[in-house]
């Protein structure tokens, strides 16, 4: 097996656009931290023929739904956000859009877009981790995709 270095430099950026996507650039980092620390200890105990990629994206997955639900149980404190933004970062309303147009999505899906167009897997893959076949998995991602354009078609014209 690859050194675990190794496996977080060729999949780090495929995780973290999976985090990203589903919680924006607030809470992205913080997924993405958590995933590779679940993976690291998960690391040694996965099989030599696994597909890593999707193992991760499956574990990012994961772990941004955690972050969601959590966010659900915190309660909304009152009066203006204040955001901070690094010196190379600013913030953009299409992560926040992205993020509310994908939560929105059914559940299977929102999954499939995720897995697939973020993580990059094939829709054998996709189909694999949600139970169902790869045809099933490319209808879900292409029924997200065509609402996700629908969302953000609809918004461009207000």
């Amino acid at each position: 097996m690859k050194p675990f270095e190794e496996v977080v430099e060729a999949h780090g950026q495929v995780v973290l656009r999976v985090c990203r996507a589903l919680l924006g650039p607030a809470d992205a980092d913080d997924a993405w931290s958590e995933t590779f620390l679940a993976a690291m200890r998960a690391y040694p105990e996965l099989k030599p023929d696994s597909n890593v990629r999707g193992w991760l994206v499956t574990i990012a997955y994961r772990k941004a739904l955690d972050a969601l639900r959590k966010r659900k149980r915190i309660p909304i404190p009152t009066g203006e956000r204040i955001e901070v933004v690094g010196a190379d970062e600013r913030p953009t309303r299409l992560d926040d859009d992205l993020g509310d147009a994908l939560a929105a999505l059914p559940p299977k899906q929102q999954a499939a877009v995720v897995h697939h167009y973020l993580g990059g897997l094939p829709y054998a893959d996709v189909g694999a981790e949600l139970g169902i076949s790869a045809d099933a998995a490319r209808r879900n991602a292409a029924d997200g995709i065509a609402a996700l354009r629908h969302t953000f078609a609809k918004g461009a014209r207000r």
